[in-house]
């Protein structure tokens, strides 16, 4: 005789509607930042390649300005100073004399990149260092091309943003001072976990470009 049951089935265990959803959008979202981990770092393992910096000699480290519409440095922005800044760290360790310049015209803003990027540079990341300033390029090209007079003297040069970005100014040298690019070393750009959420954009841009 079969007894027909009412209520919950206690060994029944319902999934709240939209979890698998939630699952594959999650796991998604880790796949596309793995993905843009793994690109940069694969960048900065190519970058090791590049020369050790020139020992007891001078050094630029010219940091590549983004589009900013406001009076003050957007994430992007910072992030990229703040490489510019660990990357000159790094250099005086080794007995380097270094100067940092910023490039970036006004272009999307009342502001030139340069001048908010030195502002971050000089202001929280403090940064002692002589700055320069660029502030008429409004492309990458130009930020190679109009810092030439100010990096053409450094035994090193460096160039930080994002490790797609720097591998394209150091083509765009190649193109433009093929005599300096034995000069170029290697940017602390890389951190696993550092702004991992932007990575997979940047990655797509770069590899596009």
């Amino acid at each position: 005789r079969r007894f027909a049951t009412t209520g919950p089935d206690p060994m029944r265990r319902d999934v709240p509607r939209g979890t698998s959803l939630l699952a594959v959008a999650a796991a998604s979202v880790a796949v596309i930042v793995g993905w843009g981990e793994v690109v940069h770092a694969r960048a900065a393992i190519r970058a090791r390649e590049l020369p050790a910096p020139v020992a007891d000699g001078r050094a630029a480290v010219v940091v590549l300005g983004f589009r900013n519409g406001g009076r003050t440095a957007n994430r992007v922005n910072r992030w990229r100073a703040t490489i510019a800044v660990r990357t000159g760290r790094r250099l005086v360790s080794t007995g380097c004399s270094v100067s940092i310049v910023c490039s970036g015209g006004a272009v999307h803003g009342p502001v030139s990149e340069a001048r908010l990027l030195r502002d971050v540079i000089v202001g929280p990341l403090q940064w002692t260092g002589p700055v320069l300033l660029d502030e008429a390029s409004t492309s990458t090209w130009e930020n190679v091309r109009n810092v030439l007079p100010l990096v053409d003297g450094a035994d090193s040069i460096a160039f930080a943003s994002n490790g797609l970005h720097t591998e394209k100014a150091r083509m765009y040298l190649g193109r433009q001072r093929p005599d300096l690019v034995p000069r170029v070393i290697a940017t602390d750009d890389y951190r696993l976990g550092e702004h991992s959420l932007m990575k997979p954009l940047f990655a797509a841009v770069g590899l596009r470009k």
